[in-house]
Parts: C-alpha cells; structure tokens; sequence
C-alpha cells in the first residue's frame, strides 16, 4: 500500500497548497464568496459537476447500483436532471441578480421581509449537508489506514475548513477542478472499465444476476417520484449549487457551463451503477451495499491505480463538502448574525471590503469546527441527508419558485409558506419516520396551498419592489458599487 498511500498523501498537499495560492486571491467580499463573479466555461463546468457529486453520489451511487443494479443509477441522475434543469431555466437569471444567498434573491422580490427565517431553513440544510458529506471521512480513511473514526473525520474535516478558510471560494474553486479530473479519471476511466472486465463483462454480468437487475425501472416508481421531488428540486434551490451560479463570468457561461455540467452528471450516474453491478457478480454476500465501493477498490485493483480511485473517493467527498461549508458560513453570516445584530450590508472602501473578507474567514473556520464536532455525534448519514432536504424542499421550494415565476406572490405568502411547509416537515418526520415518503410530499403540498391562499388573501407586492426585481433580473439593477467596478475591470 505504500505506493497508494504516497498518491493520497500529494493528493491532500496538493489541495492544502491550492489553498495557500487561493489565498492570494481573495482580496475583497466577492473574490471569497464567489469567485469574482468572473468564471469561464471550462471551470464554471468543472467546479459544478465536482460540488454536486459528492460521496454519496459516488460510494452510495454504487451502493444503489449493487443493491438494484441498473436503475440504482436514478438517484445520481435525478441530481444531473435537476441541474440541467437549473441550467437552462433559471441560471442565467440568478447570475445576473448579484446577490450572494438565497435569502438575498427572497428579499429583493418580496420587499425585505422573507430572509432571516428563509435563512435559518437554508443554514439548517447546508449545515446537515456538509455533516454528512465530512463523515464519509470515516469510511474512506478506514479503508486506507484502518484509521479511528474520529481521528478519520477531523483529519479529512480540518484539510478542507483549512483550504476553504485559507481562500474562500477561489481555494474552492481551484481544488474542485483538480477534484474533478481525479473523480473523472479514478472513476469513468479506470474503475469503470476495470469493473466490467474482472466481473467477466455484460454477458457474464447478465448470467450471473436477477433480470431486475437490467430493469430501468426495477427500483420502483415510488422511488424514483420521491428522487426527483428531493433531488431534482433541492438542485434548483440549495445555496450551495446558487452559490456556484454566482460564480458564472457571464449568463452563456452559467447556463451552457452548466448543462454540460448536468450531462456529466447522468454519465456519472450510469458509471456508479455498472461498477455496482459488477460489485454485486463479484461480492455476492456483502454485508451492506455501501462497502460495494471500497470492496472493489481494495481487492480488485491495481498498486498505485488504487490509490488515485480512492483520492478520486476523496475528491468527490471534499468537493461537496467544502461547498457545503462554505454557503453554510456564508448564510450564517449574511442572512442570520448580520441581521440580528442590524447591520447595514453595504460595500465600502477597500479597507472595509477586506475586514468582510476576515469576517467571512472567522465564520467559515466556526462552521467548520461546528460541522466536525456534529458529524462526530452522528452516526446515521442517510437520516441526517434526508433531514437536510426535507427542510430545503418542504420549506424553501415553493417561495423560491413562486418569486421567479409568479408575480402575484407576496411577502406574506413566502413567509408563510416556509414556516408551514417548514413545520409540516418536521413534524411529519416526527410522526412517519425520518426516512418515510410522506413528509416531503404533505409538507410541499402544505406550503404551496398556504403559498397561493395567503398570497392572494394580501396586497400584491408593492410595484417599486416588482420594478426593482424586473431590473436586476434583466441585469440591469445597481448591484454593489465596489463590486461592480472591480467586474468592469476584470471583463
């Protein structure tokens, strides 16, 4: 294993260095907390694709692939669907409103009413999302060291709140693209294809397995409904993903970065469920479907090729994880602490805009011990998964929605609808199980009823609010000064 254990060592260097050189640029608000707002296609597809497959995408897209075979890839592709979707759609306008969150984006249509509570649901959500995705730690550091889980998870946790701390999204954006070509060579170019071969191939895989296996469909159509309503919609309004459309240099760039983006996505999913299936001839008898992943990587592979398919196990764990931290931080200090304290949230001279570039780092470096210290407590990552976007899609889907695609929708409508949509949620988890369909479904339809009803029982949204909102869609509004003049400059 020496020589696996070498590659994984530079592979960790490598990501700490990038956040050393990011560092150098993140010298103002927008540098750290997106990139400049200046992105190209080639980076703008790579960091998306490297954020929104983490390691559930990849150790438990192969999980599903063992457990169900073929259609176990649903999951992952409900993730590349609701990115195609956001793609096309809805990225080029989010671009082009200049904000930061999402809460931001709910008090630019609804008047300033909506973003403390709409902020406590995200933070709720990005939160639970990099908790779970910092105690994959645990299972990949096992495999490579026989290491303690808690030793696992700070070591992997503290390298990524050190490089995220270190420089913000551009140290994010810089590992994300290294993370994507290791995941795209570790796991479409060799553990791919090395799967295949050694499970003796299609035909063989065929004979050996179930005709389920092969099915589309064969997870069950209930199951692929509840992907699309979690996954699919959680893609179009997670804070971590809009944070990433901010980053686009242009609309072209968000929307067409992002499609390609997307269609990788359903490339990765189809991936992660043939390796599972090939997992499945090989390993018959494997005690959970989500040791399939390391089972074949430690015995089937080669020195030294294992070792850069774990670093891409790595990667897409570190990818989602730091994106994750940091719209936690960002949200909890944009959309919660600066609000509660009254701050007024404007751009000022430069040495104003850098004191908010340490403000930031303090909040990502106290997130990041916070999502630590909780992945340690927990122990169930599907149930906290699952709690994170039963929040986000019972609470934030509809007044996000609604305020991009209803003019009639108002202040009180949203609000309303996260409180209910959000309580509905928990309290159903409560009473069905954490893991139960019924939540998400009865707290989205609670929130979209509450949504219309008080909506149309309240004036309609003042016409200043809708005329300012029409502009910074159109990108024409007057974003931050400062901001503003260092993107002429850059362009």
């Amino acid at each position: 294993m020496a020589v696996d254990y070498t590659v994984i060592v530079v592979y960790l260097a490598g990501m700490l260095a990038m956040g050393w050189w990011g560092m150098r640029r993140a010298k103002s608000k927008s540098d750290f907390l997106v990139a400049g707002r200046r992105l190209g296609p080639t980076m703008y597809s790579g960091t998306m694709a490297a954020i929104v497959l983490g390691g559930a995408s990849t150790i438990g897209g192969v999980g599903l692939g063992y457990q169900y075979g073929l259609s176990g890839a649903w999951m992952v592709f409900t993730i590349g669907l609701g990115l195609l979707a956001l793609s096309l759609f809805f990225s080029a306008r989010i671009a082009r409103l200049k904000v930061y969150t999402v809460s931001e984006m709910l008090d630019l249509r609804y008047g300033g009413r909506a973003g403390v509570i709409s902020g406590l649901v995200m933070w709720a959500y990005t939160l639970m999302l990099a908790v779970t995705s910092t105690i994959a730690y645990a299972t990949i550091f096992d495999v490579l060291f026989d290491m303690n889980r808690t030793v696992a998870i700070v070591l992997g946790g503290s390298i990524v709140v050190a490089y995220s701390t270190l420089g913000g999204m551009w140290s994010i954006t810089l590992t994300d693209m290294v993370q994507f070509v290791v995941k795209t060579i570790g796991v479409l170019l060799l553990l791919l294809p090395i799967a295949v071969v050694k499970a003796g191939g299609f035909s063989e895989m065929k004979a050996q397995l179930p005709t389920e296996y092969f099915d589309p469909l064969g997870i069950g159509g209930e199951t692929i409904f509840t992907y699309v309503l979690i996954y699919t919609f959680g893609m179009l309004i997670g804070q971590d993903i809009w944070q990433r459309v901010f980053t686009a240099g242009s609309d072209r760039t968000a929307k067409w970065g992002g499609t390609v983006a997307g269609t990788y996505c359903l490339v990765y999913a189809l991936a992660g469920a043939v390796i599972g299936t090939a997992a499945k001839v090989l390993y018959p008898k494997l005690t959970s479907p989500d040791d399939a992943f390391a089972t074949i990587v430690k015995d089937e592979l080669p020195m030294g090729v294992r070792g850069l398919v774990l670093a891409a196990a790595l990667a897409a764990v570190m990818s989602t994880s730091s994106g994750a931290l940091i719209a936690c931080a960002t949200v909890a200090n944009n959309d919660i602490w600066s609000r509660l304290r009254g701050a007024v949230r404007k751009e000022g001279p430069e040495g104003a805009d850098h004191d908010e570039v340490k403000g930031n780092r303090v909040f990502i470096l106290v997130m990041g011990i916070a999502v630590i210290c909780t992945a340690i407590a927990i122990d169930n990552v599907v149930e906290a998964l699952t709690v994170a976007y039963n929040l986000l899609v019972g609470g934030l889907l509809v007044p996000i929605l609604g305020g991009l695609l209803w003019k009639r929708g108002t202040a009180q409508g949203a609000l309303a609808a996260v409180a209910v949509g959000g309580l509905a949620v928990v309290g159903l988890m409560a009473g069905y199980g954490i893991l139960a369909n019924e939540p998400v479904y009865y707290g989205l339809l609670a929130s979209l009823a509450v949504y219309v009803i008080v909506s149309l029982a309240t004036p309609a949204t003042d016409a200043a609010v809708l005329a300012a909102w029409r502009e910074r869609l159109a990108g024409r509004g007057s974003g931050p000064a400062a901001e503003l003049k260092e993107e002429s400059v850059t362009r």
